[in-house]
Parts: C-alpha cells; sequence; structure tokens
C-alpha cells in the first residue's frame, strides 16, 4: 500500500507498513483521502535528521490546533474536527522497527498527561534526512518508507531554515494521492470531489510563497554587509564556546560612555569632575599600559542612567579638554562585563568545590614521580605504587635459598649501586664473607616474607 506525496520539493512516494502499524497507516490513509494534508507547511527541518508537517495549518499560527487524526472527523477543506475528544489516537510501536535509513517515515507523538508511558498521535508525521536516528526510537511510531522521491529529500535537507526550523521560502504538501487504499472508510469520513483550495489560515502563514521566483542579490554593498554580520555572528558563537562571553547575543551595556582622543595628562579624577555634571558616575578609568602606567588616551565613564549618558554624549562632542579636542561615543565592549562574569562564575565553582579549575572531576594527576627529589626517571619510573610494597612482594624460585639466591643474581649490580648511598655500616656487609652474607640474606628474606604475609 503506497501514498504518494506532491510537494513543492518534489513528489515522494511512501510504502506504508501496514502489518507492523496498521491504525497509524489507516489514519495516515485517510487524511490523504479527505485531501486534510493540502497545502501543509513543511517545518522542524533539521538538516541530516528530520523534518516534521502534518499540521495543515502550522505550529506557528494561533489558529492551529496540532492537526487530528482521521476519527476526529475533521473537514478536508477547514481542517477543523468536528469531535475534538477523538483528535489523538495511541499508536504502535513496532519494536523491530528503527529509525536507521533515511526515509523512515513515523508519527510524531506526545506524552500523555495521564500516564507517562503512553503517547498518542494525531496527525503530525516525521521523516528522517539520515541514517541511525536513534534518538526517535520509542518516541516516533514508524508506520511507513520512503520509495522514491530522495532528490525531494535532498533538497529539503538542504534548504535555508530559520533557527527554529521553517525553511525561510515555504515548502507545503501540495496534493495527495493514495495508490492503494485496502481500509474501510470510518462512519462520518466525507471524501472531496476535488482538491480543496487553502484556507485563510493557511494563506496567512506564508512567508514567502512556494512558488516565489527570488532574484539574485547582486548589491555588493548588501552582499558585504551580510557576510560581515555572518563573520561577526560565527567569532560571538566562538567565544561563547570559549567562555569569553556569557552569550552570544551579549550587547553593551548602554550607560556606558567612550571617550578619547585624550591628553595623555588627563587623569580619571580630571574626567570625572568634569562628566559629574551631567549626572552621577558609577566609575571613570583612563585606561593605561599595564607596564608603563602610560595613558593610551581613551577612557570609559559608567554613568548611574541612561539618560545621564545620552546627555553627555550630545553636549561633549568636540569638547575641549587639556588642549585636546575629544570625541565621545556610546562603548560598544562588553569586556568588563564579561569580565566581571568570567570572576563570578570562576569564584563559586572554585569556592564550592576543590579540584582543579574548581572541579574535582578535573584534578590533576601524577602518573610519575621521577622527576621528584633529584631523581632521573630513566633510572627508575617509579609508577605510583611504593617500593616497600614491591620489595614485600613474594620472589620467584619457591624456596627460601633459591629466592634469595635469584634476588641476588639479577639484583646483584642494583644492591651495590643503591649501597653507596646508605650509611657505612650497610656497606661493611660486602667486606664480610660470603657465610655470614648469605645468613643475612636467610634473615632478610624472613622478614620480607612475614611482612608479606601481614
Amino acid at each position: 500500500m503506497s501514498v504518494l506525496l506532491e510537494t513543492s520539493a518534489g513528489d515522494i512516494t511512501i510504502d506504508l507498513l501496514v502489518k507492523d502499524a496498521p491504525k497509524c497507516c489507516e489514519n495516515f490513509v485517510k487524511l490523504c483521502k479527505i485531501k486534510y494534508y493540502n497545502y501543509s507547511p513543511i517545518y522542524n527541518v533539521q538538516p541530516n535528521f528530520s523534518f516534521q508537517t502534518g499540521d495543515p495549518i502550522g505550529p506557528e499560527s494561533k489558529d492551529s490546533d496540532g492537526g487530528s487524526s482521521i476519527w476526529g472527523l475533521p473537514d478536508g477543506a477547514t481542517k477543523r474536527a468536528s469531535k475534538p475528544e477523538q483528535m489523538a489516537f495511541k499508536p504502535e510501536f513496532a519494536k523491530k522497527r528503527k529509525h536507521a535509513e533515511r526515509g523512515t517515515v513515523s508519527m510524531a507523538t506526545t506524552v500523555s498527561k495521564t500516564n507517562p508511558d503512553d503517547r498518542y498521535a494525531s496527525s503530525q508525521f516525521v521523516i528522517t534526512l539520515g541514517d541511525n536516528i536513534e534518538q526517535l526510537d520509542g518516541k516516533a511510531a514508524i508506520f511507513g518508507e520512503v520509495a522514491e522521491g530522495f532528490d525531494a529529500l535532498e533538497k529539503i535537507n538542504t534548504a535555508f531554515v530559520d533557527s527554529s526550523g521553517r525553511p525561510l521560502q515555504d515548502i507545503r504538501i501540495l496534493h495527495t494521492i493514495v495508490l492503494d487504499d485496502p481500509y474501510d472508510d470510518p462512519p462520518g469520513v466525507i471524501e472531496p470531489p476535488s482538491s480543496p483550495v487553502p484556507s485563510a489560515e493557511q494563506r496567512a502563514t506564508v512567508r514567502i510563497a512556494h512558488d516565489d521566483v527570488l532574484e539574485e542579490q547582486t548589491d555588493e554593498e548588501q552582499m558585504e554587509k551580510l557576510r560581515r554580520e555572518r563573520e561577526a555572528r560565527a567569532q560571538a558563537l566562538t567565544l561563547e564556546l570559549i567562555g569569553d562571553l556569557p552569550f552570544a547575543d551579549v550587547t553593551p551595556p548602554e550607560q556606558i560612555l567612550f571617550v578619547c582622543k585624550l591628553n595623555p595628562v588627563t587623569r580619571d579624577e580630571d574626567l570625572e569632575l568634569i562628566f559629574s555634571r551631567f549626572g552621577k558616575i558609577l566609575s571613570c578609568e583612563v585606561i593605561r599600559d599595564k607596564k608603563t602606567g602610560d595613558s593610551l588616551q581613551y577612557a570609559f565613564i559608567e554613568f548611574a542612567t541612561k539618560e545621564d549618558c545620552e546627555r553627555a554624549y550630545f553636549k561633549m562632542q568636540g569638547v575641549l579638554i587639556d588642549d585636546h579636542r575629544i570625541h565621545v561615543d556610546f562603548s560598544q565592549s562588553v569586556s568588563k562585563l564579561s569580565s566581571d562574569w568570567r570572576s563570578s562564575t570562576n569564584s563559586k565553582t572554585a569556592r564550592s568545590k576543590g579540584g582543579f579549575g574548581g572541579f574535582d572531576s578535573l584534578e590533576k594527576r601524577r602518573q610519575y614521580r621521577g622527576a621528584e627529589g633529584g631523581k632521573d626517571r630513566d633510572d627508575d619510573y617509579d609508577y605510583v605504587f611504593d617500593k616497600e610494597r614491591r620489595r614485600a612482594e613474594p620472589r620467584e624460585g619457591g624456596g627460601r635459598d633459591g629466592g634469595a639466591v635469584q634476588d641476588r643474581e639479577r639484583g646483584g649490580d642494583k644492591r651495590k649501586q643503591r649501597s653507596r648511598s646508605r650509611s657505612p655500616k650497610r656497606r661493611d656487609r660486602h667486606e664480610r664473607s660470603d657465610g655470614d652474607r648469605r645468613h643475612r640474606s636467610r634473615d632478610r628474606y624472613r622478614d620480607d616474607r612475614d611482612r608479606a604475609r601481614r
């Protein structure tokens, strides 16, 4: 069983999975039959993820009721349901069906207000624009798959959209054709003789009509302006990601005045005294070089109110101060605002938590200790376990003497090297006889064995 959707982006043929979701398929087929989806907008386009449609008026319109199932008996022309209590139904979720392939068609669902484990659907449906969209599994009820029309899906996927995912130029379902219908019509369903014209509510949602021919922008000045705006937006988003801005759309304070072309001898007190006649000043700072302390010949003056700042702007333009004619403007800088935000944020986390940067999970961990105490890491890596624990581990060889002999044969040179840094009393053991040395090795082995057992 198949349905053909004629959209402004191209034709899309959908094969319905009648055995897996009979109720969803019946609802979809009957809504297509009464031309309920005609002129429905395609919205919520998420590139390489999915797009949504099925609300005949559009979710942004105040006249929209969200759509109705066929059992709500909606009218194909007015899109209004005559049985509002039956606008939603409980769809089937086939466990074996996943949103694994591009072009998977499923009913959009919402959680029940009475039982959070139940989900209900009406007329809205989703078509995936990518593979392995696992986020929709269990939330959207699969009832079909696209058989033809992937070029139309690609046009929708690459369409220019706004922040809400709505295409800037309308993409709409123009007509629906049922190729095969094995279901009986529910009582009260009326099939219109022809496709109804778009309703007034639908026409009111048109932004740029799908059949409008857009002229290519050739104004170089306007194109350069758009390019700069996009570049500034991208830079702001980057600064937000790295933590230099609290948010990308941050705007400079309206009560701060920027003053430049100052005389290098002009001080903070001088400016504050001159500008204080326009209103209360919260701060006045001449920006200076960090190393030399010399004035950089510009300053920021923060007034208590926006009105005081505006009066100073109109009155102080081109005024002579210390033989320099100054220039004033409203501040376009948010550096101070960002600095205060970062300081406040960092102080809260650092004071409430330990670790590195105020987070325990980012605590610095040393993997080696060879760099401490003048010790070379090439001589001994010295991992996090202690030497005493390593010395306490049982030796190879099984027997009491055998272990001591192997330890002596393998590490004789190392023991001699260590003995140079030990006390003179331990050096004397190298001058003793072999019998005394073997006796001391046995005693040391017993001590190590007892320590390991404990």
